[in-house]
Formats: structure tokens, C-alpha cells, sequence
């Protein structure tokens, strides 16, 4: 018994920091309706600075005042980035907004490498804490203890100003209704800024506090983030007492788990998630969506029509480019190409049930991880001749693209996108913790084409012709009655249905079928690269694919294609560089601000505006 009160007292601990940090994405969401990928980069600033003020302010006063410091230091800088970053495209979809956050996190992670270097820093303990009480006979550290009694008192503080002070009502109302807010006056740019601030400073407190626990290290963004988002969405999005106890739920739910099952420390909280979801699709505290809200990525300016003559005739071009690549005797541009191809393909299914369908899924990886999977795995256990192996693939990716589907396809926005994160880390999990079957952590290796392929030149034109047919096949199918039954479910369920067309069915088979064709792309990239990883199934692989697609512009079916080639070719040359992740970032946000319709669109434009002016002329 004490061993088991010892571990709950663990766990609530844990969710101090947890707590801290997800009530401020929570708020910044519910007011803004900003993804913000950089809320964790907040969290590892608050830590790093937390600690630099540490080392030079002495005594109980100084840790505490470092902690607080920090917060305020990191609130600043929220302040900063939403101004110089997030103000200019606030009128972007919603959604877009996630690019510009993902460069903020390249240059946060290179600024605190130029800063702190490359070396974890462990935290001090805190002062006149560092001993343990002893209850039930199990040892608990007094800074648990203290942890454990700041949260009820911060959670109290916020429903306080969110409740009882003018600041906080205007920030429930602007959750509830932000256009109304704005037409009884109200300066929202102020308002949100406002909002950016505390919940930057809250992040940065999170980052602070936990120091004596666990240090600061440059991936601790990324650490923290899938678990805040976790948070946030069991909690129900916006739901500052949904975040307090969705915290609290996570922290005792992982401590347990390492305790009890540790083998099931990689999906627990993901588990977790998952059944809340399907039990109540907002959260526990959440409220049901409206149509605009939460996952609204715009809608199409024009229609999308086929390619008149000019385009096929560009698109011809353009492959006639790539046919001839291999004059060049450069195997390391048909490398790059090949990579580029095989990206563009998986980007672009996404870009198919996000564009056409508005279904923003965070977890794609699974269908592209599971197509190389499946292609592997047949060629190492059943001696399956390649070219079946690569047939079987994305049979094998729609199969788990319907099962996922299936499940996923009844929730909206970010609870779908949510959702569909938390099954792919399932499957992850599964592929990285049967080591016997799929060889774990040290993925498959070994798995080549068939001799006729083998060589470079011979399976460029073999993904050149696959995975361009797979692009087009998409933009056909786009254009086929079924592409139209999906938009219509996008744009007006209630009309798509009273016609006859079963939405949710629709959208169910876009889901498969766009899942089928990720397979294939990565039925491409394991023959391409003779191996694969875990990592092709990460959540880090989605979020490539869900950037490219709002880069490259969401409301055009070109978007994927060029967004993908922009962002390879980007990464290829700046990787060259020591700080290239910076570079890649200041790239990512100059972009977002400069073409907030993505790359496509804001050429488009560009286009219209020209030959608007030429007929003005004329």
C-alpha cells in the first residue's frame, strides 16, 4: 500500500510541470485558435533560462525568483513571436498558423544550441528541499511534496482571473465568440497578445519548475509536446480545470505504467486518449465544435477544375526534365530526385483528404510506415518476389487506413487530427517494441528490389513512373464524382447529405484510399533505401507531410507537390550549414508571411493581379 501512495504522489508531482504548461497551450487555442507547435520550444527556454538565472542568484529567493523570472522571460518572448510572426497571418485558415510556429521551433532550437551548446545541464536542487518524508514507509522527496501543493494553487489563481477579473471575461468570451468580442470593440490584436503572454509564461514556469527533477537538454521541446497536446485534448480544448485533470490522469497513469507494465510506457497516455475520445469526441471538458472551428483550413477561392491544355502541357515538361536526369551521370541527383518523388506522392495523399475532405490527420505516417512495413516484412519471412511484396503494400497500408478510419472518422478538427496522432503512435509502438518480428529500434535492413531494378538509373524511372502516375491518379480521382461527393461533405454536410450522399462513408473511404496511397510511396522508399525504421511510422514524419501541404498552399492540388520539392530541395542545401535548422526556420517563417495562401496560391494570385492590370490597361 505504501509503495502504491508513494507512486501517486509521484505522479501528481509529475503533473505539476505537466499542468503548467498544457493550461497555457489550452488557453492560448481556446482564445487564438492557434496550433502552436512552439509551445514546447517555450517549455525548454523556461528550463534553460530558468537555470542560467540559477547559477547566478543564490538561496531560496533566487530559485524561486529564477523560476518566476523565467516565466516572465519566456512570456516575453511569446509576445514576440506572436507579433512578429503570428499577427501577420492571423487571417490565414486556421491551422496555417502551425507552419509559422514549426520554423519558430527550428530557430529556438538552433538560438539555444548557439547559447547553451549541445551538453545536458542538470538542475540544482532546490534549496531546503532536498531531503524526502517518509510515508507509509516509502521514501517521497520534499520538492514532490511542494510541487504537489503549487498546483491546486496556480489552477486556482487562473480560474480567478478567468472568472472574477475583466481580463478573464473577455478571454472566455473571445473562446466562446471571438467575432462578437471584436464588434463590442474589444482590440482582439492586444487581447491575443495578452493571451500569448501568460501562456508562454506559464510554459516557461513549466520548463523552471521541474529543473531539480530533470534538467534541461535541447529535445525536450519535442519531448514535451506530444504530451501537453495529450493534455489538451483529453482535458477538451480551451478547458483550463479539463487540462488540471487531464494532467493529473497522464502523470499517475505513466507512473504506473513504468511501475506496473513497462512495456506499455510508449502508448499509455496515447491509450489513454484514444478511449476518451471515443467515449466523449470533445474531451472531458470540452464543448462540441461549430462549423469554422478548430481544424478549418479555407475554403477554395475557385474551383478546382482539371489542367487546361497549358498546364498538361507544363506538367509534360516537366517530366520530360526528370526523364533525362539520368544524362547527367550524377547518381546522387537521381538519389535526390527519387527521394523528392517518393516525399511528394505521401505528401500529396495527405493533401487529398485534407483539401478535398478538410480531414487534418496528424498521424498519415502510419499508412506510409505501414506500406514499407508490409512490403519488408513479406520480403524477409515469406520470400515474396518484390514486385508482389509491392503490390501487397499499400493493400496492406489501406487495410490499416480502414480499421483507423473507422474509428476516427466520426470526431472534427482537432479531436480527428488528435486521434488519428494517437492510433499511428500505437502502431509506432507496436513496430518498435516487437523486436523479435520487426526488428525494433534496429529496423529491417536488407531489403532490395529485384535484380532488373537494382540498378540507379532503373528505379528512378521506376518511382518517376510510379509515383508520378500516383500523383496524377490522385488529381484524376479529384476530379471524378467521388472527389465531388468529398468536397460536398467538406462544405455543407447537411445539403451533401439531404442529396443522398452519405458524408461520414465518404469521407471514411477518401481516408482509406488516401492511406492506400501513402503505402505505396512507402513501398517506394524501402526499396529505395534497402531498409527501414521505426522512424518512417514517428509523429515527426506526419507533421513533415501536414507543413509541406500548408507551405505549398492547402487550397490548390498542386500545393503538396510543390510545397515537398521547395522544403527537399531547401533541407538538402542548408543542411551544409552548423545552424542549418535556423536557416531552415527564418525560410519557413519569411514564406508563411509572405504568402499566407501557401507558395501556389500566392503565385496564383500574383498572376491574377498582373492580368487584371494588363487588362486595365488595355
Amino acid at each position: 500500500m505504501g509503495l502504491i501512495v508513494a507512486q501517486l504522489l509521484t505522479g501528481l508531482a509529475n503533473a505539476a510541470a505537466l499542468f503548467l504548461v498544457a493550461s497555457g497551450l489550452s488557453l492560448i487555442f481556446g482564445v487564438t485558435r492557434i496550433v502552436n507547435f512552439a509551445h514546447g520550444s517555450f517549455y525548454m527556454l523556461g528550463a534553460f533560462i530558468g537555470y542560467s538565472l540559477m547559477q547566478v542568484l543564490p538561496g531560496h529567493f533566487g530559485f524561486w525568483g529564477s523560476i518566476l523570472l523565467a516565466g516572465l522571460a519566456v512570456g516575453v518572448i511569446g509576445v514576440i513571436v506572436e507579433i512578429c510572426v503570428l499577427r501577420p497571418v492571423y487571417r490565414a485558415p486556421e491551422l496555417f498558423q502551425l507552419v509559422a510556429t514549426f520554423g519558430v521551433i527550428l530557430v529556438i532550437q538552433d538560438l539555444a544550441l548557439m547559447i547553451w551548446g549541445p551538453e545536458d545541464v542538470l538542475g540544482p536542487r532546490a534549496p531546503g528541499l532536498k531531503g524526502v518524508v517518509r510515508i507509509m514507509g516509502e521514501p517521497v522527496p520534499q520538492f514532490d511534496l511542494v510541487l504537489i501543493a503549487i498546483t491546486p494553487v496556480v489552477l486556482l489563481g487562473l480560474w480567478y482571473l478567468m472568472t472574477k477579473t475583466r481580463v478573464g471575461i473577455l478571454v472566455r468570451a473571445a473562446t466562446q465568440d471571438r467575432e462578437m468580442v471584436g464588434a463590442l470593440g474589444v482590440n482582439q490584436s492586444w487581447l491575443f497578445t495578452g493571451v500569448f503572454f501568460l501562456g508562454a509564461a506559464l510554459a516557461g514556469l513549466g520548463g523552471a519548475i521541474q529543473l531539480p527533477k530533470g534538467g534541461a537538454d535541447l529535445t525536450m521541446d519535442f519531448n514535451i509536446l506530444v504530451s501537453i497536446f495529450v493534455v489538451v485534448v483529453i482535458g477538451g480544448m480551451g478547458s483550463l480545470p479539463g487540462a488540471f485533470v487531464a494532467a493529473v490522469l497522464v502523470s499517475v497513469v505513466n507512473v504506473f505504467g513504468v511501475t506496473y507494465l513497462p512495456q506499455s510506457t510508449l502508448v499509455m497516455i496515447f491509450l489513454v486518449m484514444a478511449v476518451v475520445l471515443m467515449i466523449r469526441p470533445y474531451g472531458l471538458f470540452g464543448r462540441e465544435e461549430v462549423a469554422g472551428e478548430h481544424g478549418q483550413v479555407g475554403e477554395p477561392e475557385r474551383p478546382i477544375k482539371p489542367a487546361g491544355i497549358k498546364g498538361r502541357l507544363i506538367v509534360a515538361a516537366l517530366i520530360a526534365t526528370l526523364a533525362s536526369f539520368p544524362l547527367t551521370g550524377s547518381n546522387f541527383l537521381l538519389i535526390l530526385t527519387t527521394d523528392i518523388i517518393i516525399f511528394c506522392l505521401f505528401a500529396t495523399s495527405l493533401h487529398f483528404i485534407l483539401s478535398l475532405g478538410g480531414l487534418v490527420s496528424f498521424g498519415h505516417a502510419a499508412f506510409f510506415g505501414s506500406g514499407a512495413y508490409v512490403a519488408a516484412l513479406l520480403v524477409s519471412y515469406a520470400d515474396t518476389p518484390m514486385e508482389l511484396a509491392f503490390l501487397l503494400a499499400p493493400i496492406g497500408a489501406g487495410l490499416a487506413a480502414v480499421i483507423i478510419g473507422w474509428l476516427c472518422i466520426r470526431l472534427t478538427g482537432v479531436y480527428f487530427a488528435m486521434l488519428t496522432m494517437a492510433f499511428a503512435q500505437l502502431l509506432w509502438s507496436l513496430v518498435y517494441q516487437w523486436d523479435d518480428f520487426t526488428g525494433g529500434d534496429d529496423g529491417m535492413v536488407d531489403i532490395w528490389p529485384s535484380a532488373w531494378l537494382s540498378s540507379n538509373i532503373v528505379y528512378f524511372y521506376f518511382t518517376l513512373i510510379v509515383g508520378i502516375g500516383g500523383i496524377i491518379w490522385l488529381r484524376h480521382v479529384a476530379h471524378s464524382p467521388f472527389g465531388y461527393a468529398l468536397r460536398a461533405s467538406r462544405d455543407s454536410a447537411r445539403q451533401a447529405e439531404a442529396t443522398g450522399i452519405y458524408t461520414k462513408r465518404i469521407q471514411w473511404a477518401a481516408f482509406a484510399f488516401a492511406g492506400a496511397m501513402a503505402g505505396i510511396a512507402g513501398a517506394l522508399f524501402v526499396f529505395s533505401k534497402g531498409s527501414v525504421f521505426p522512424t518512417e511510422l514517428e509523429i515527426a514524419r506526419s507533421f513533415d507531410a501536414l507543413i509541406v501541404v500548408f507551405l505549398g498552399g492547402v487550397k490548390t492540388l498542386s500545393g503538396a507537390v510543390v510545397g515537398g520539392a521547395s522544403l527537399e530541395l531547401a533541407k538538402d542545401y542548408l543542411t551544409r550549414f552548423e545552424y542549418w535548422r535556423l536557416l531552415l526556420g527564418l525560410l519557413i517563417i519569411i514564406v508563411v508571411i509572405l504568402a499566407p495562401d501557401g507558395i501556389v496560391g500566392t503565385v496564383r494570385k500574383l498572376r491574377d493581379r498582373v492580368g487584371l492590370l494588363r487588362s486595365a490597361e488595355t
